[in-house]
């Protein structure tokens, strides 16, 4: 197994490995390893998994997770099909976390490109350990004792291409509470947590004041210097810890696009002063 940096500041490749295997304990290990120290992984040249496969990979570093809903596409409970005829105005061309709505967001995401249109269909990450870092230290301070309300109450009613979701989908449980800033359990380093898609307020700020530090965040953390792009193969299979980055999938073709998901059962993200939790290092 060879890992390789792909940016200097987040994000590795890694080679050497057949997922579509049952992995020995070592691998796992070395995977684990490698996700505490760069976020989010890419394994290129995979075979196209089945469902079963898939959840076997995904078994190997957590419980799996049974989505709240699915897409037209799905044809396994436990796996998320992706594939949009209107990729622009889909809800995911927005810099975002994987379900904060949840009060146990998802700890990791698995997705596997199976059909890519001829051009374009990248998707962008963003480090929120290094947006974290990158902050002064008095904004540092302030955030770290902030929490937001999260709900998805609004996002469907945006989304362009709602008829690809199943019924359960359009279903509003009642907004959550997450800190601003929560801490990784794998390494103990500090991150934002929040998104532009569910984040609707922070808790004891005016509503102008939330809307504008929000709004700040968002922009922050479009910085290029916590960011990496993928372009993708058939076959490529990204691994992510869905608490310490941000993800963008860009809207930019024409044609066919499904991505295979299957992701590990979430966990209430931690407060800076909070114990310690599960997580990826568990």
């Amino acid at each position: 197994m060879d890992v390789k940096r792909l940016t200097g500041t987040f994000g590795a490749r890694i080679t050497g490995v057949d997922l579509t295997q049952s992995l020995e304990p070592s691998s796992v290990d070395a995977i684990r390893e490698a996700m505490g120290a760069h976020g989010v992984l890419f394994f290129p040249g995979q075979r196209v998994m089945t469902s079963e496969e898939q959840i076997a990979l995904a078994a190997s570093f957590g419980e799996v997770e049974t989505p709240p809903w699915l897409t037209k596409y799905s044809t396994h409970p436990q796996v998320l099909v992706v594939e949009f005829d209107h990729p622009k105005g889909s809800g995911v061309d927005v810099w975002h976390t994987d379900a904060t709505y949840m009060e146990k967001p998802p700890a990791g995401v698995f997705i596997q490109a199976h059909i890519l249109p001829e051009a374009g269909g990248d998707t962008c990450f963003a480090s929120m350990e290094a947006a974290y870092d990158a902050l002064s230290a008095p904004m540092r301070a302030m955030l770290d004792g902030l929490s937001a309300q999260h709900s998805r109450a609004e996002l469907f009613a945006a989304t362009k291409d709602r008829d690809q979701y199943d019924a359960a989908a359009t279903d509003v449980a009642p907004p959550v509470s997450h800190p601003l800033v929560t801490v990784n359990p794998a390494t103990g380093r500090k991150r934002l947590f929040f998104c532009n898609l569910y984040a609707k307020r922070i808790e004891g700020l005016s509503q102008a004041e939330s809307d504008y530090l929000l709004a700040f965040l968002t922009d922050h953390v479009k910085n290029p210097e916590f960011q990496l792009r993928v372009q993708w193969q058939v076959g490529d299979l990204a691994f992510w810890d869905n608490h310490a980055c941000q993800h963008f999938a860009v809207p930019d073709y024409k044609g066919q696009r499904r991505m295979q998901r299957v992701t590990l059962l979430g966990y209430r993200p931690r407060g800076v002063t909070e114990r310690p939790g599960a997580g990826l290092a568990a």
